[in-house]
C-alpha cells in the first residue's frame, strides 16, 4: 500500500484477522487519536457545521479522511472542511444514526456505520473515576499486561504541557484491596480531564476495564507523590518548550469535550 498511514496499516490488520480483538482494538485506538478531515456543503458558522452527507445502503455516512491531500483528491475540488480527532467525531455523530466513510477513494478506505461510531463514543465517554480509597501501601506494579505499558506511554506522550510525570506503582488499600493506582503530578487545574481520559483510552484499547486502574493527581510536596517516585514506573509527560501567549479561538472539533453541533 503506497502513502500508507498509520489508519491505513491498522486498518489492514485488522482486516486480515477479523477475529483478533487486539488488533480491532488497536484500529479503533488509531481512529480516535487520529485527525480527521471532515468534508462539509459550506463553511463553518461559529461550531455550528454542515457536512456532506452521503446515502449508501440505508444508512447515511459523512466524507473524513486522515490526510488533507487525500480530501483534495477525492474531491477534485475545491471544498470547504473541519478537522477534528476521532474521538470528538465520535461524539459529534452519538445518537444520530450516522456513520463515517473513510478515505474513500483510496487503498485504505472502509465504511463506518453508525453502530461503529455510537460504540465508540460510548466506549470514550466513561472517564476513570480519580481515586478516593485509602492507600495503606504502595509496591512495585507487577502482573499488568506489556500493552498497558505501551498503551499509557503512547497516550501520557500525547498530553504535552498537561503534567509533569505520571508514576504507576501497585497499591493495598484500607481492608485488604489490591489494585494499581496511577499518580499524576503536577498537572494544572484543568487538565485532569482530558489526563483522565487519554488514560480510559488506554485501558479500553488495551482490553481492560477501567476498575483496572486508579487515577489521582497530586502535587510535588504530596507525600504520596514521594511514595509513587519510590516504588513506581515513571512516564515523562513532554514538556512545552516555548509558552504560546497569542489568544487563539478554537476551531469547531479541537475540544473532545465540546464536538461541533450538526446543523
Amino acid at each position: 500500500m503506497t502513502d500508507a498511514t498509520p489508519l491505513d496499516s491498522a486498518l489492514a490488520a485488522m482486516n486480515a484477522a477479523p477475529e483478533d480483538e487486539t488488533l480491532r482494538m488497536r484500529f479503533y485506538d488509531r481512529l480516535a487519536s487520529a485527525e480527521l478531515y471532515l468534508m462539509l456543503e459550506r463553511e463553518p458558522e461559529g461550531d455550528t457545521i454542515d457536512p456532506e452527507v452521503f446515502d449508501v445502503a440505508d444508512a447515511k455516512f459523512l466524507l473524513a479522511f486522515d490526510r488533507e491531500h487525500r480530501l483534495s483528491e477525492f474531491a477534485a475540488r475545491a471544498v470547504p472542511y473541519v478537522a477534528l480527532s476521532g474521538r470528538a467525531l465520535a461524539g459529534m455523530l452519538a445518537g444520530q444514526g450516522i456513520g463515517i466513510a473513510l478515505n474513500a477513494g483510496t487503498a485504505g478506505e472502509t465504511l463506518l456505520p453508525p453502530e461503529a461510531m455510537g460504540w465508540l463514543a460510548e466506549t470514550l465517554g466513561h472517564a476513570p473515576q480519580s481515586d478516593e480509597a485509602r492507600i495503606e501501601r504502595l509496591h512495585p506494579p507487577k502482573g499488568l499486561p506489556e500493552n498497558l505499558l505501551v498503551a499509557l506511554d503512547a497516550k501520557l506522550a500525547t498530553a504535552a504541557g498537561l503534567a509533569e510525570t505520571a508514576w504507576l506503582s501497585a497499591a493495598t488499600y484500607e481492608g485488604g484491596a489490591r489494585g494499581h493506582i496511577l499518580g499524576i503530578i503536577g498537572a494544572p487545574s484543568g487538565a485532569e480531564p482530558a489526563l483522565a481520559g487519554a488514560v480510559q483510552e488506554a485501558l479500553v484499547f488495551s482490553g481492560l476495564e477501567a476498575g483496572a486502574l486508579d487515577v489521582t493527581f497530586l502535587t510535588q510536596s504530596d507525600p504520596l507523590a514521594a511514595e509513587l517516585v519510590r516504588t513506581g514506573l515513571r512516564f515523562d509527560l513532554p514538556q512545552l518548550q516555548q509558552p504560546r501567549t497569542e489568544i487563539v479561538r478554537p476551531a469547531p472539533g479541537s475540544d473532545p469535550d465540546k464536538p461541533p453541533i450538526l446543523r
